[in-house]
C-alpha cells in the first residue's frame, strides 16, 4: 500500500514561515492527483493546493500568493512552503495523493496529518 508520511509541523509566530513535507512510500506507478488539505478545530477539512495530473498547482485563495506547493519526483516527496502565515492557518495539515499502484489499482491515500500552529 501506499503511505504518507508528513512533517514539519510547529508552533510559529505570526508573519513566519513553515516548510512542510510529506514523503511517500510503497508501490506508485502512476500519480493522478496529489495536494494538502488541512483540518482546523471544529472545522471541516479543506483544500489547500492541489496539482491534478501535471497541471499547475492551485491553490485556495485563503492561502494564494503565501503558500507554494513543490514536488520532488525523485524523492517521492511532497513541499508545501507556507510563508506569511496567519492565525486563522492553524490547522492540523495533510497530505494526499491519488494514483494506481504496482497492481494498476487506484488508490486515495492520505498522511497522519502535522499540527501547525500560528500565534498572534
Amino acid at each position: 500500500q501506499v503511505q504518507l508520511v508528513e512533517s514539519g509541523g510547529d508552533l510559529v509566530q505570526a508573519g513566519g514561515s513553515l516548510n512542510l513535507s510529506c514523503a511517500a512510500s510503497g508501490s506508485i506507478f502512476t500519480i493522478n492527483a496529489m495536494g494538502w488539505y488541512r483540518q482546523a478545530p471544529g472545522k471541516q477539512r479543506e483544500f489547500v493546493a492541489v496539482i491534478i495530473s501535471g497541471g499547475s498547482p492551485n491553490y485556495a485563495d485563503s492561502v494564494k500568493d503565501r503558500f507554494t506547493f513543490s514536488v520532488d519526483n525523485a524523492k517521492n516527496t511532497l513541499y508545501l512552503q507556507m510563508n506569511s502565515l496567519k492565525p486563522e492557518d492553524t490547522a492540523v495539515y495533510y497530505c494526499y495523493l491519488r494514483g494506481l499502484g504496482a497492481t494498476q489499482a487506484t488508490f486515495n491515500s492520505w498522511g497522519q496529518g502535522t499540527q501547525v500552529t500560528v500565534s498572534s
